[in-house]
This record gives C-alpha cells, structure tokens and sequence, in this order.
C-alpha cells in the first residue's frame, strides 16, 4: 500500500461515526483527501467485513488516516494492509475491538482454523540522540543503522508479546517498519543503510524460543538495502521475499519467522496462506 501524507484534516470526520452518513460524499467533498488505492482498499474491507465490531473498526481507521502524528497514520496502514492481504489469501478476518485490555488486533479463520494477528507499525522519534555503544577500550563509537535497527525489532518482539500470551490459539506478531525509521519523522532515507537479513532471522528465531506463545513473526520493511541472504545459510523457519527498489508502492523485504518452539505452530494451510501473502 502506498504511504502518503493527509492533504488536510477532514472536517466533517466526525460523521463517519453514524451509520447513516455517507462516507463516499464525505471523502469526495474534500478532493480525495487519500490516494485512490487507500480508498479502494477500505471499501474492499467494508464489504468484506460485515459484522459490526469490524465496521467500527475500519471507520476508527480511517480516521486515524488524517491525522498528522505519522505513527498513528502508519499503524492504521499497516493493520489495513495485512487485513486486505490475509482476505485475498482466502481468510475471513475480523477485526477485534478495541478495548482497555490488550488484545489481537485480527481475528482469522481458514476454513475450521483459527488464528490471531497483532498488527504494529515501528516508528522513530522525532530525531534519534545518544545512540552509541562504548566500546572494549572506553571510546564512543557510533553502532550500525541495521544493528541498531535489528536491537528495536527484537525489543519489539518481546514488549508486544506479553501482550498476547493468553491466546490459545496460533498468534502471529507483525511488524512494518517503515520508510526513515531510524532517522525519525520527516527525515527520509532511501536505501542509504544496510540490514544483514541473515542476522535478523537468526536473532528473532533464538528471541521466539523463549516466547512459546507466538507461532510466528511477520516482519514488513519498507525502506532497506539487504545483505545477501545465502541459500547455504538460510533458517528452515524463515521464509523471505524482496522486491526490486523500482516498486516503490510496495515493501522491499517481508520475512515470516516461524517459532520452531510455538507451543501452537501454525497449520500447514496456515503457512501456505503466509507464503502467499508474502
């Protein structure tokens, strides 16, 4: 999906919130404050997404989707995103609500499976400051953008995971880490930092065999140049796709990371669907 930046607020956002309102006009009358495919991907989801808990949901969403706090639009992306994916790998999604208690983001079923998703968007501050190591002989030196980038990912992973360890069905994390991440809002890097993709998958796979609650970790990067990813090295848990930089409507790497220690592995149908949707 596109990321993009609100035209204006929406000033009459406050009727997306009854029934009988007319999203369409309200969209239209401001001069398609989104990009087309964002509403396109939106519609699809209301018709895909009936029950009420989902129609809720999806208007919060898009809501979030004029704000100007950058993390709050990407989070609203990336669970809109996902949710239109799974849907087109042939899984019925609904989106849970929200509520005090944390919980999955989406409920899914293939068929008489069910598994759970929790969506999160990795967004940096406004600048990033005192980010060095001290090394052996007592220097400061500045540690690498992709080192630096794996350390939050796996922070990440462990600070969501508290959250969904009373599922006893499969959970999958998924992360988007999107464009100038490192760097902070509105400082932009296009493939100027490198991310050892081997390193990445070994230390979130050594990271989810303390966690046996999750069954997986979805990992979305939308702004990196990849080290080679050798095939004599490559994790049997560890599926990977990257894109050509050309495709710029689309992330550059996805990794699924399977837990080889889930106590609830995902099904094979699961894990056929998650190859699709890679």
């Amino acid at each position: 999906m596109p990321r993009f930046r609100p035209r204006q607020t929406i000033r009459l956002v406050d009727r997306l919130a009854h029934p009988g309102d007319s999203v369409r006009a309200v969209l239209w009358e401001d001069e398609l404050l989104f990009p087309r495919e964002i509403w396109e991907r939106y519609t699809a989801l209301q018709r895909q997404c009936l029950d009420q808990s989902s129609r809720l949901r999806l208007g919060r969403l898009l809501h979030r989707l004029t704000q100007h706090d950058y993390g709050v639009r990407e989070s609203a992306l990336a669970e809109m995103d996902l949710a239109a994916q799974l849907i087109r790998v042939g899984a019925a999604v609904t989106f849970l609500p929200e509520s005090q208690a944390k919980t999955a983001d989406l409920e899914c079923r293939l068929g008489r499976d069910r598994f759970f998703v929790e969506v999160t968007a990795m967004v940096g501050s406004d600048r990033r400051r005192s980010q060095r190591a001290v090394s052996v002989d007592g220097t400061d030196e500045v540690p690498d953008q992709g080192a630096l980038l794996i350390r939050r990912i796996l922070a990440r992973i462990r600070q969501k995971a508290k959250q969904l360890v009373d599922y006893v069905d499969p959970v999958v994390l998924s992360l988007s880490i999107p464009r100038a991440e490192l760097e902070g809002i509105g400082r932009t890097r296009r493939g100027n930092f490198r991310l050892d993709l081997r390193v990445l998958a070994g230390s979130a796979t050594m990271l989810l065999t303390k966690l046996r609650h999750l069954s997986a970790v979805l990992i979305t990067l939308w702004d990196v140049e990849s080290l080679p990813f050798g095939a004599a090295t490559r994790l049997v848990n560890v599926e990977v796709h990257e894109r050509s930089r050309r495709q710029t409507g689309h992330p550059r790497v996805r990794l699924l990371i399977r837990n080889p220690s889930a106590a609830m592995p995902l099904t094979e149908r699961q894990r056929n669907s998650f190859d699709q949707l890679l």
